[in-house]
C-alpha cells in the first residue's frame, strides 16, 4: 500500500468478496494485495484472508476481517458521484441486486452494511445552484426519492 492515509474498512470474514464486488461495479476500483494471518487470532485461523487492499473509484481501503464485533452504519458512506441516469441506475442496480438495500435521497447500503451515495452531478449542481428557489425545488424533489431521477432534479430546476 502506497497511501500514507488509508481507509479501512471492517468485515466478518468477507472482505475479499467485498473488494471483488467494489473492483468489479467501480471504474478505477481494483485489488491489491491479499494478505492471509500468519497465525491464529480472534476472529479467525492462520492461512485466513486477514486484510485486502483494494481501491474504490481511486480511493485506497484495506478490508480488515475483524469478525462479528462491529458493524457498519450510515455515519461513514461511499459519495459515488454519477454522469447520467444510466450510470446512477448501473451502479444503484449493481448494489441492490447484489443483497443490499434501498434507502432515501440516493443512499443504498451493500450487503456488507457499507452506505453509498449514488449522486448524479445534476443534483450536486443544483443544490449549489445560485438561484435558492431553483436549487430549493431540486432538494424538495430530491427528498421524494430513493434512487435520484435525473430528469425530475432537472424539471424541478426549471420550475
Amino acid at each position: 500500500m502506497t497511501s500514507k492515509n488509508t481507509i479501512c474498512l471492517w468485515y466478518d470474514g468477507t472482505a475479499l468478496e467485498a473488494a471483488q464486488f467494489y473492483a468489479r461495479t467501480f471504474p478505477d476500483s481494483s485489488i491489491g494485495r491479499v494478505i492471509h494471518a500468519p497465525a491464529d487470532y480472534p476472529a479467525g485461523k492462520e492461512g485466513d484472508v486477514i486484510l485486502v487492499e483494494f481501491n474504490v473509484a481511486g480511493i485506497p481501503c484495506i478490508g480488515l476481517n475483524g469478525g462479528p464485533a462491529f458493524s457498519h452504519n450510515e455515519a461513514f458512506s461511499f459519495q459515488i458521484a454519477t454522469e447520467d441516469q444510466e450510470e446512477t441506475d448501473r451502479l444503484w442496480n449493481a448494489i441492490i441486486s447484489n443483497g443490499g438495500q434501498e434507502s432515501e435521497c440516493g443512499w443504498c447500503k451493500d450487503k456488507w452494511g457499507i452506505s453509498w451515495q449514488i449522486t448524479p452531478r445534476v443534483l450536486s449542481e443544483a443544490l449549489a445552484n445560485p438561484d435558492r428557489a431553483a436549487a430549493r425545488r431540486a432538494f424538495e424533489a430530491m427528498l421524494t426519492m430513493r434512487k435520484i431521477d435525473v430528469a425530475k432534479i432537472e424539471a424541478a430546476l426549471k420550475g
